[in-house]
C-alpha cells in the first residue's frame, strides 16, 4: 500500500481550525490566521484556550522562533520572502508550515530545475484548444503562481538557484508589479489579490548553479535556515521522524534511542570538524544534514524490524554512514576513517559501550 504524504493543511486541519477562534485579532488582508496564531502554529503552544475548547499545538519546526515571525513579518508586508541555507535544514517545510498557515494551501509550488521554464512560473496554454479556437480565457493553464495571485494565497517556488537565469528573471517583474500580463489576449492580465505573497528556497551549495541576479535577490527579504543548534532537540526530532516513518509502514516496534544518539552524535561532529569533546575532526565535503540522520535511522530501523537477525541497529551505522559520505566526494570515505580511529576509538578505550560497537566494524570502512 502507497502512503500520500499529506499536505500541511491536511496533516493539521483541526489545529488550524483551533487556531483561528483561538486569536481573533488583527490580520493581514486575505490571511487566515493571524501573525501571531502563525507563528504558534509552526513554534507550537501549550494548552491554548479557545472558548471551551483547549488544545496543545505541536511545534513543527525546531529552530529559532524570531527568525520565524521575521518570515511572517516578510509575508505580512506583501514581501518576497527567500529561505537560504544548506541541504537538509527544513527550508522546504517550513515553506510550507507558512504557506498553509497563512493562506490554508501549500500545494502552489513549482520545484525548480534546469528544466524549469517561463511557463511555469507564468502560464501556458491548452495547446488543444489553442488549436481549435486561439487564444481565449478558456484556454489560459495558469501557473501555481498565477492562482495564487488570483486567489490571494502563498506560491512556493523551490530551489530559485537551479532554473536558469531567463526563468529566474520573470519573478522581478512579477514580484515588482505583482501582475502578470497576458498579450496573447490583448491587454489582459492577472493582478495579484490581497494576501498574496511568494516564498523562494535556495541552497547555498548551489550558489554557483545560477546564482540569483542583484534584481531578483532586492525583491526578496532573505532569511538563513541555520542546522539544529541544539543535541537534545536534533535527537528529539530524529526518533519523531524515524516514528513517523515506522507508523507509515506500519510497525510497531520501538525507535532505538542509542542508535539515534550515536547516530546524531556522529554527524554532528562530522558537520561541524570538532567533536562533542572539542577533538577536531576531518569535515567531509558531503552535506550531512538532519534529514539525511532521518533518512539513516530510519533504515537502520527497518533493517532490525524486517531483519531479526540484524537486530543490534548500532552494527548498521558504520555500513550507512559510509554510504551517505561517498556520495559526492570519495575522499571522504578516508574522512569517516579518520574520525573512526581518532574519535571513535578514543570513545570506545574510555569505555562507552555503544561506541566500542562502533569501533568494531572499523574494517567495514575499508
Amino acid at each position: 500500500m502507497t502512503h500520500q504524504v499529506e499536505l500541511a493543511e491536511e496533516r493539521f486541519a483541526d489545529e488550524l481550525e483551533f487556531l483561528e477562534r483561538w486569536d481573533t485579532g488583527n490580520r493581514p488582508p486575505g490571511w487566515k490566521l493571524t501573525p501571531q496564531a502563525v507563528v504558534t502554529f509552526i513554534m507550537g503552544g501549550k494548552d491554548l484556550k479557545a472558548g471551551r475548547s483547549k488544545l496543545t499545538i505541536a511545534p513543527k519546526y525546531v529552530g529559532d522562533p524570531a527568525l520565524v515571525e521575521r518570515c511572517v513579518i516578510t509575508l505580512a508586508g506583501s514581501r518576497g520572502l527567500m529561505l537560504v541555507g544548506e541541504p537538509g535544514t527544513a527550508k522546504s517545510m517550513l515553506s510550507e508550515l507558512l504557506s498553509a498557515a497563512v493562506c490554508g494551501t501549500s500545494a502552489l509550488v513549482v520545484q525548480g530545475t534546469a528544466g524549469t521554464t517561463e511557463d511555469q512560473l507564468r502560464y501556458g496554454w491548452n495547446y488543444a484548444m489553442l488549436l481549435g479556437k486561439g487564444p481565449t480565457p478558456e484556454a489560459l493553464v495558469p501557473s501555481p503562481v498565477m492562482r495564487a495571485m488570483e486567489t490571494g494565497a502563498v506560491a512556493r517556488v523551490e530551489e530559485i538557484t537551479r532554473c536558469l537565469p531567463e526563468v529566474q528573471d520573470s519573478l522581478v517583474s512579477l514580484l515588482s508589479e505583482r501582475r502578470i500580463a497576458v498579450p496573447e489576449l490583448g491587454d489582459a492580465s492577472v493582478a495579484a489579490t490581497e494576501g498574496f505573497g511568494l516564498i523562494g528556497t535556495a541552497n547555498l551549495r548551489d550558489k554557483g548553479v545560477s546564482e540569483m541576479s542583484a534584481a531578483l535577490k532586492r525583491r526578496f527579504s532573505f532569511e538563513t535556515v541555520h542546522p539544529i543548534a541544539d543535541l537534545d532537540a536534533e535527537i528529539a526530532l530524529v526518533t519523531a521522524q524515524t516514528r513517523r516513518a515506522l507508523d507509515a509502514a506500519q510497525i510497531d516496534t520501538p525507535v532505538d534511542d542509542v542508535v539515534v544518539d550515536v547516530l546524531v552524535t556522529a554527524f554532528r561532529d562530522l558537520r561541524a570538524g570538532v567533536s562533542r569533546e572539542g577533538w577536531p575532526v576531518e569535515k567531509p565535503t558531503t552535506v550531512l544534514s538532519t534529514a539525511e540522520a532521518v533518512s539513516v535511522s530510519t533504515s537502520i530501523a527497518l533493517a532490525s524490524a524486517y531483519f531479526p537477525s540484524r537486530s543490534d541497529g548500532l552494527r548498521d551505522v558504520a555500513g550507512h554512514l559510509l554510504g551517505v559520505v561517498r556520495k559526492d566526494d570519495p575522499a571522504d570515505a578516508d574522512r569517516l576513517r579518520g574520525y573512526w580511529d581518532a574519535v571513535v576509538h578514543r570513545r570506545a578505550k574510555e569505555g562507552a559501550a555503544p561506541w566500542r560497537t562502533l569501533w568494531d566494524q572499523r574494517d567495514e570502512l575499508a
